[in-house]
């Protein structure tokens, strides 16, 4: 066993029987490096990556490699996952050496400051396609460190100089940040859309991209072409659907895969990550309350089923992600052949199921079946000869006796047990929203463990931590376990961090009106507001305490988790309305404007951080309800706003004028003695009304 069979990480752990000498990322391995002269291999992944397993099985695995790697370099393995400010450092660093090709496992060579000299990610260990191998890559590099030592550090230096610039350009935009800028991102967004199988580009592989919809979405109560505002729905709901109908989407269990290799959302890999389905089943969710729509209704409660079921620890927070791989083979969890879908159901059944999800004796993914909903149920009942109705009741029923099956008689694929701040934002967000759209008390109690566990656990001397992590060893008592930091939370929170749980904290506020939620999520604001900003506005990834690195990150675009900046700048805006104080709003001014330009030429690189502008240019609208929680007429009121689709709302509630926290309920009084609602919007508010139709009026306004 190697030093990382002490890692807080899963798939760090997962390298602790490797013979090569790794590192985690530490002090003590940069002083090897200079102690013993020699360059250091960076390699970078995470739990759920099918290469980086293939790399480690081939390389990693391998006593003729790992004798050349311990050798010749220091070797240090990052978790991504728990260290996204190196992956975003070296991830700059490998795209600039590959012209853009980055990716994981990401394979990274730095001098012993640290600094990048050469940079890949996967490497083969026979030559495959003209790729080098891992091991000529190695020859190469040691012969240039000690043959051209001048030429390696010339390269880390212009590498480090340009990480080290603001490659966005940033500054005050001349264009200004209005609602033509938004209606323009919203054309160019939907410009690329695939009419045949739906999403907002027409190429493989395809990612589910929640942000992108969910500013298009969020756009249509405000756009004035009514043109627009139909081709948009259509857009949304259209991709939608036929995401949910693939075989991205977990037919059987419910919640969605990382992405489709493929344009018709068939063939995916089959990881599942929390913060895929954290923003899908919140997007499906808003997608029911925009259009009305069953269907989306149900993809979003499967989903939150699926999370409470499988990704759910016993703390009540929840768990990063499930490999795509079990018993040695990509998706043998997920798919069916034709003869085990016949053997675990009912024939009427079975008949129902294999038309239903188009299941063949040939199987479309290596001889076996990837569920998926390609012809439209009335389509398939009416060839089956049966009602509709029927129909859905097999296929009901189909799904929880394979599910049965799935869970009791075969392998699962590893579990990323690690637990995240950011990520369990996004969780506990989504979950909250639902719980009051839908009436679903659970989900919200579910929210509320989460966000309970976070702050008691991840949460200390008034600074968030990122990653905590319960180690075999802690949990069977081991003392080893605590001497090595395991069971405790580890890494100085990041901007995400802290953005993506104040948001789930105002999220739990709407939910439940417990004032401690939101006094949470203000004082989280103002740590950041002291230990985050960037000298010309916006802020930076790490704190001003941080771990000194090469460069300090500043990620502006969205990926595949909203950037920090992006949510941290809707938050702000929304506490804006909740205190009425003015620095909230005008430092998330200060992370928008310079983004103007670029929010208009790339949108589907800003989903988050545009809807954070239309918070901004169309104003939050501010909801006080007062009156007795129980009685029937404020129970209506606050329906109007939780069940409707309401963007830009936000909503504080107490039983009477007593209450002072948040200030947007103070000398908020009931109307003729009844509970009562106060709208208001960029300063100016509208006439108290109780009626729920009065109400609706106003926010539909």
């Amino acid at each position: 066993m190697n030093r990382l069979q002490h890692a807080s990480s899963p798939y760090l752990r997962q390298h602790a029987t490797n013979p090569v000498d790794w590192y985690e990322w530490c002090p003590e391995a940069f002083a090897r490096a200079r102690e013993q002269d020699k360059p250091i291999l960076l390699s970078i992944g995470y739990s759920a990556c099918h290469w980086c397993h293939v790399m480690a099985h081939e390389s990693f695995e391998d006593a003729e490699t790992a004798a050349i790697l311990n050798r010749d370099f220091i070797n240090i393995k990052v978790d991504r996952e728990e260290r996204p400010d190196l992956d975003a450092i070296y991830m700059q660093a490998t795209q600039i050496f590959t012209r853009g090709h980055g990716g994981w496992p990401m394979t990274v060579f730095l001098t012993p400051e640290g600094k990048p000299f050469h940079a890949g990610t996967y490497y083969p260990k026979e030559p495959v396609r003209g790729m080098p191998t891992f091991k000529q890559i190695l020859a190469a590099i040691s012969d240039a460190w000690r043959n051209r030592r001048d030429q390696v550090y010339q390269v880390a230096e212009q590498v480090t100089e340009g990480l080290q610039r603001d490659l966005l350009g940033l500054g005050e935009s001349a264009s200004p940040l209005d609602a033509a800028l938004l209606e323009d991102a919203v054309r160019a967004a939907i410009r690329d859309f695939d009419p045949v199988y739906g999403g907002l580009s027409r190429s493989q592989p395809k990612f589910p991209t929640p942000m992108n919809y969910e500013f298009l979405l969020s756009m249509t109560p405000y756009l004035g072409d009514e043109g627009l505002r139909q081709r948009v729905l259509e857009v949304v709901a259209f991709s939608l659907k036929k995401m949910a109908c693939g075989g991205i989407y977990d037919q059987v269990g419910g919640g969605f895969h990382r992405y489709s290799v493929d344009r018709l959302w068939l063939v995916p890999h089959f990881e599942k990550m929390l913060y895929d389905n954290a923003q899908l089943s919140r997007l499906y969710l808003h997608a029911w309350q925009a259009t009305g729509m069953p269907f989306f209704k149900r993809i979003a409660e499967e989903t939150y089923d699926y999370l409470l079921r499988e990704m759910q620890a016993p703390t009540g927070a929840f768990y990063s992600s499930t490999d795509a791989d079990s018993e040695g083979e990509e998706g043998k969890f997920f798919v069916w052949s034709l003869e085990e879908l016949r053997a675990a159901l009912p024939p009427e059944i079975a008949e129902s199921a294999v038309a239903y999800w188009d299941a063949t004796e040939s199987g479309n993914f290596e001889g076996r079946n990837i569920l998926h909903v390609p012809a439209e149920p009335s389509q398939v009942a009416l060839r089956l000869g049966i009602p509709l109705e029927t129909l859905e009741s097999h296929i009901g029923q189909a799904r929880q006796l394979l599910l049965n099956k799935r869970l009791s008689e075969r392998v699962p694929p590893h579990r990323d047990e690690k637990i995240l701040t950011a990520w369990n934002g996004l969780a506990i967000a989504s979950f909250a929203e639902a719980a009051r759209v839908l009436k679903r008390p659970d989900y919200a109690q579910a929210a509320a463990r989460a966000a309970d566990f976070i702050l008691e656990s991840l949460y200390q001397d008034g600074r968030l931590l990122r990653s905590y992590l319960l180690t075999p060893e802690a949990a069977q008592g081991d003392p080893l376990g605590a001497e090595h930091g395991a069971s405790l939370a580890r890494y100085n929170g990041y901007l995400e961090d802290y953005a993506c749980l104040i948001d789930a904290l105002i999220q739990l506020y709407q939910t439940t009106f417990e004032p401690r939620w939101l006094e949470e999520a203000v004082t989280l604001a103002e740590t950041v507001l002291i230990h985050f900003p960037a000298e010309d506005g916006g802020f930076y990834d790490t704190s001003d305490d941080h771990e000194q690195l090469i460069t300090r990150p500043r990620n502006l675009q969205d990926n595949a988790v909203p950037s920090g900046n992006s949510v941290f700048a809707k938050v702000l805006l929304q506490l804006a309305a909740y205190t009425g104080e003015t620095h909230y709003s005008a430092s998330a001014e200060a992370i928008l404007k310079p983004l103007v330009n670029a929010m208009r030429e790339y949108p589907l690189a800003f989903g988050e951080m545009l809807c954070a502008a239309r918070l901004l240019v169309h104003g939050v609208q501010e909801v006080a309800i007062i009156g007795a929680t129980d009685a029937l007429q404020t129970i209506a009121l606050l329906d109007v706003v939780q069940r409707g689709y309401y963007p830009n709302a936000v909503v504080a509630h107490a039983p009477d004028e007593a209450e002072v926290f948040p200030p947007l309920l103070v000398e908020r009084t009931p109307l003729d003695g009844q509970p009562t609602a106060y709208v208001c919007r960029q300063f100016v508010c509208q006439l108290p009304v109780n009626t729920p139709e009065a109400l609706r009026a106003q926010l539909s306004a």
